[in-house]
């Protein structure tokens, strides 16, 4: 496994934090890899690159309608850290790509991309360090449209699901590109400005690797690991259920000897200045003035004990009235709940989904 693909797989567990002892086996899914360069790619913050790589998976094959679009394509947009193989996790993969499942590999076209900043695509650590264009939401969003339109052909998706990150990103889809997509399922986020808590403690995770010395203003030769450290650290905090942090580390010593291993382990593998760009991304987010512009059908669904996304704010409740074909689910916290991960633990949500690919399928 090479030291990026680690590094991606190892942030989607400390985001999702699927702290059980057994996890479903993993399986060789048959992916394709790919990738399409962007010429001079403008961001939003008046930036510019000359080339833009975008990396991606597939799965399955696109299919064509009568009229000659896409109608079968599936885009799966990962969260904060991960990449086009978060994604494949055995607790999401298993239960939705098999035959007969809600999206079939036989049936849909399954597009994975690496985000900007991300994976294999292109991002700070590449060279540019923090000189790289400050990229935000909208840029990715941006970048995906012209991927699939351009790159895979795509000009047609049967279904956007969003995790984390992801999540943020379908309602900006649904928003920017408001007949693109027959189907928006973002899961777990909010579709208001990061403020409050969710913003205080991505900042106190960025400032932690500013305000270390070795840092350098993004000019480090080795990374910055006490800064790092405490980063890390947040992003468990975030991440995490109580109900299964206590269930499976019921002792001072379990609990600390798990911390001290994987935030270890993410330390010796993420990049500060990487760190920053994706964290920050989030800073200009907001689509609730345009909500009511989305007009596909929406399943959104966040879980009880999420404390990204904490339900006692009443926001979803609110915002859901804003969209004219939006239904939201808020998971009640359970021994299958997994806090802000319950995202990727298809199984408990699986159900709503079929259903929803049911009432949304084209006639």
């Amino acid at each position: 496994m090479s030291a990026r693909l680690a590094s991606c797989l190892l942030l989607l567990t400390i985001l999702s934090m699927v702290a059980t002892s057994a996890q479903a086996p993993a399986t060789e899914w048959p992916t394709q890899d790919g990738a399409y360069i962007i010429k001079n790619f403008r961001f939003g913050s008046g930036e510019s690159l000359p080339e833009l790589k975008l990396h991606y998976l597939t799965l399955g094959k696109p299919h064509k309608d009568a009229q000659g679009h896409t109608d079968n394509a599936v885009l799966l947009l990962h969260g904060t850290g991960g990449s086009a193989h978060s994604l494949l996790n055995p607790v999401f993969a298993n239960v939705l790509f098999g035959p007969g499942q809600p999206l079939d590999i036989t049936k849909f076209f399954i597009i994975f991309p690496d985000d900007i900043g991300h994976g294999q695509s292109s991002k700070p650590s590449d060279g540019l360090h923090m000189r790289f264009p400050q990229y935000d939401y909208d840029d990715m969003v941006t970048s995906q449209h012209t991927m699939l339109l351009e790159g895979l052909h795509v000009d047609h998706l049967r279904l956007i699901l969003g995790t984390s990150m992801g999540c943020m990103q379908s309602f900006i889809w649904g928003e920017t590109y408001p007949q693109f997509a027959d189907a928006l399922a973002p899961f777990a986020c909010l579709p208001v400005e990061l403020a409050g808590r969710n913003r205080m403690w991505r900042y106190m995770a960025m400032q932690t690797i500013k305000n270390d010395p070795a840092w350098n203003n993004g000019e480090y030769t080795t990374e910055p690991v006490e800064g790092l450290r405490g980063a890390n650290d947040l992003i468990i905090i975030a991440g995490s259920s109580p109900l299964q942090m206590q269930k499976n580390f019921p002792t001072r010593a379990q609990a600390e000897t798990y911390i001290d291993r994987v935030v270890a382990a993410a330390d010796a593998s993420t990049d500060a200045n990487d760190f920053i760009y994706y964290v920050n991304a989030s800073r200009n987010y907001n689509p609730a003035p345009k909500l009511a512009t989305i007009t596909a059908p929406v399943l959104w669904i966040n879980s009880a004990d999420d404390f990204i996304n904490p339900p006692e704010l009443g926001i979803a409740e609110r915002m859901v009235t804003q969209m004219s074909r939006a239904k939201f689910i808020l998971l009640p916290i359970s021994d299958a709940t997994r806090g802000h991960g319950t995202h990727t633990q298809a199984a408990i949500w699986k159900q709503y989904l079929i259903d929803f690919l049911a009432k949304t399928e084209r006639k």
